[in-house]
């Protein structure tokens, strides 16, 4: 299995892989593309896992914010993250998560948040945010399953608020 950047050239099978990955619904591949053309997409974080020249997962990084009063604090929000059924449960997910957080370390970046399975994220660091001071307003989701992980020792004592997830998400 090879971890890269994903290309144009992928887009097809970047598509293909979330739509099977999620129940053969197109919503979460429509908003890679959406994010893809927006102001908040940042190509070095658009990232695939490739076997036999296959497109099998793929991991979308990009820009939001958390918002605390007047002050914003840039953070990145991890959304989507797909693997094929027929190849889930084989580590490309872990993969791809280990190589993006890795890479939003490199570009400076402090905090990732997401909304996804407290089963699952949080071998990867990723805690509850609301035990940090963290809020989301924009999704009604469980408490749980609202995360963030920290990519630089201390900055949640720093950064609190509520995070905003750009327009593309809607």
């Amino acid at each position: 299995m090879r971890i890269r950047t994903e290309t144009v050239a992928d887009y097809n099978g970047v598509f293909q892989v979330n739509v099977k990955a999620f129940g053969d619904r197109e919503d979460e591949a429509q908003l890679v593309e959406n994010i893809r053309s927006s102001q908040g997409f940042i190509p070095e974080l658009s990232i695939v896992a490739e076997k036999d020249n296959e497109i099998v997962g793929h991991l979308l990084l990009s820009k939001a914010v958390v918002q605390d009063g007047g002050k914003l604090s840039d953070v990145i929000a991890l959304a989507p993250l797909a693997v094929l059924p027929n190849v889930q449960k084989q580590g490309i997910g872990k993969a791809l998560i280990q190589e993006g957080l890795e890479r939003c370390r490199t570009l400076g970046y402090e905090l990732v948040f997401l909304i996804g399975h407290p089963e699952y994220y949080p071998r990867f660091g990723f805690q509850p945010a609301g035990l940090h001071g963290l809020e989301l307003k924009q999704f009604e989701v469980p408490e749980n399953v609202f995360m963030v992980c920290e990519l630089k020792e201390g900055v949640l004592q720093r950064i609190k608020g509520e995070l905003k997830y750009p327009e593309t998400f809607f």
